[in-house]
């Protein structure tokens, strides 16, 4: 079997291919971002659990996120996006003085106020259909460390700080870390964070500890929508192609599954997602890929470089002789 061309390394079970012999399934997270209601339990439980010191009161001044992203500090991030109706789902909104709305920055042109929405006895869209909605609406999404396939963060770690669980996750061991952030370079979703006052990297462990014990992570323990979803990896894809199917059927054409595919540039995740619009626009890469995925291209360039450099000095000693 030939290695798969995103990796350094290996087949698609990650476990097995880290020597672990009868391994469990492959856990991980499924987070349907349609069901999310931003109430940050998520990252409370993680910081509770793990011992994640607080991160401060950030007010951004944009946003009534003030995680802002996933660092050192913060484990689990929920996204607030706020935006008009994407394009074809109705007429672009206007503020309440009748401005025009800059769709790209999902605020009125001259800066004035954003009608939201008038209260109604029915939710909104029942009474007209979704397509003649001109409301704004919120995205959340509670974001987390990946748990890739083909992590590029195991293959630039010098130190072993960073290994593969027997569930296929990613761990670091922050006593063994030096904090030289080669993986916070090589990590393609920028997840990874040193903390300022030691240096050392952090990042989601999907709760290994618990995972151990039988027991389900902290952040979908606390979820109370179940918008967080653990288990097995293969029974979370089944679960999430329904939930994609039943949105369709009930007028949401735009939901869509990131990170699921196998065959992406990174092997796919351990943690996707169903997202309601373009990965852009959660600050998602379109199309990640292993950020080691060329290395041994480039090495073997190299060496032929430096072949070819040789043979020319010493031909060029040898014609000097002559």
């Amino acid at each position: 079997m030939l290695p798969d061309p995103n990796s350094l390394y290996g087949p698609l079970d990650p476990a097995p291919d880290a020597g672990y012999e009868n391994a469990p399934p492959r856990m991980g997270f499924f987070t349907d971002t349609s069901v999310c209601i931003g109430c940050k339990a998520c990252e409370v439980a993680c910081k509770e659990w793990n011992g994640v010191p607080e991160s401060g009161l950030d007010l951004l001044g944009m946003s009534y996120d003030n995680t802002g992203a996933l660092t050192a500090n913060s484990w689990r991030h929920v996204a607030f996006i706020e935006q008009p109706r994407p394009a074809g789902h109705g007429a672009a909104p206007a503020d309440v003085l009748g401005a025009p709305v800059d769709a790209d920055a999902a605020r009125p042109v001259d800066g004035g106020p954003q009608f939201l929405g008038m209260p109604g006895a029915q939710p909104p869209g029942r009474g007209t259909g979704v397509e003649e909605r001109t409301d704004f609406r919120w995205l959340m999404m509670s974001d987390v460390c990946k748990h890739c396939t083909h992590a590029a963060c195991l293959d630039v770690c010098p130190t072993g700080s960073l290994f593969r669980t027997e569930f296929g996750t990613v761990v670091v061991q922050e006593d063994i870390c030096n904090g030289c952030g080669y993986c916070i370079s090589a990590c393609p979703y920028g997840v990874i964070d040193q903390r300022k006052d030691d240096g050392r990297a952090w990042k989601c462990t999907l709760c290994y500890d618990r995972l151990g014990a039988g027991m389900t992570p902290a952040c979908a323990q606390a979820c109370p929508t179940e918008s967080i979803q653990y288990g097995p990896l293969e029974e979370l894809r089944v679960r999430a192609a329904a939930r994609v199917a039943t949105l369709h059927e009930r007028g949401v054409p735009e939901a869509r599954l990131y990170g699921h595919d196998p065959n992406d540039g990174v092997g796919g995740d351990g943690a996707f997602f169903l997202l309601l619009d373009e990965p852009e626009v959660y600050g998602l890469p379109p199309d990640p890929v292993v950020t080691t995925r060329d290395l041994p291209k480039m090495w073997k360039r190299a060496g032929l470089a430096a072949l070819a450099m040789a043979a020319a000095t010493v031909a060029a000693f040898v014609g000097g002789s002559s």
